[in-house]
């Protein structure tokens, strides 16, 4: 006699691929920042290529310091908007388990996020340590410093955007 099966185990199951590529991103993210913290002293630069230095900037804000000059309220916001989208980032892997592409997505934005919300919590601010930036005679344009879980969180944007493109022609 076979045991009747359960479609919330298996639903489990399904996500937890994509929980670990999360995990993944989170854990090269803190390390990275572990390195960095370690081997800078705040505020330092470290010229790496003609276009690419390695600093030590804290950011209290959000992405290009969006609110970093304010008095402190913005860290909670910061995390509790990273807690809530990972709770329906998780809902969203549960319920669209099937689609790999998307998945993938989601899950390095989850990891990302993660990363970054455990900044706020263990640091109050988050760690940016990648400087990219084009020096075209005397003048330097810098692209604000950014981290691992930055990267991982525009990688899955552009990932989500790629799915919704190629899902796009079949719903005309």
């Amino acid at each position: 006699m076979s045991r009747p099966t359960t479609a919330a185990p298996a639903q489990a199951r399904a996500i937890w691929p994509w929980l670990g590529v999360a995990l993944l991103v989170i854990a090269a993210d803190q390390s990275s920042k572990w390195l960095i913290r370690s081997a800078l002293p705040l505020d330092a630069s470290v010229a790496v290529t003609p276009f690419f230095n390695l600093v030590d900037i804290r950011n209290s804000g959000a992405a290009f310091s969006f609110l970093a000059a304010e008095t402190g309220w913005q860290r909670w916001l910061f995390t509790a908007l990273g807690l809530t989208a990972a709770g329906v980032i998780v809902w969203l892997l549960r319920r669209h388990r099937g689609r790999t592409l998307l998945s993938l997505s989601l899950a390095l934005i989850l990891g990302g996020a993660l990363g970054n919300v455990i900044d706020r919590l263990l640091w109050g601010k988050v760690t940016d340590f990648l400087d990219f930036y084009v020096n075209i005679g005397s003048r330097a344009w810098h692209w604000p410093a950014f981290n691992l879980a930055d990267s991982a969180i525009f990688v899955g944007v552009v990932l989500l955007l790629i799915d919704e493109l190629r899902k796009s022609p079949a719903r005309r």
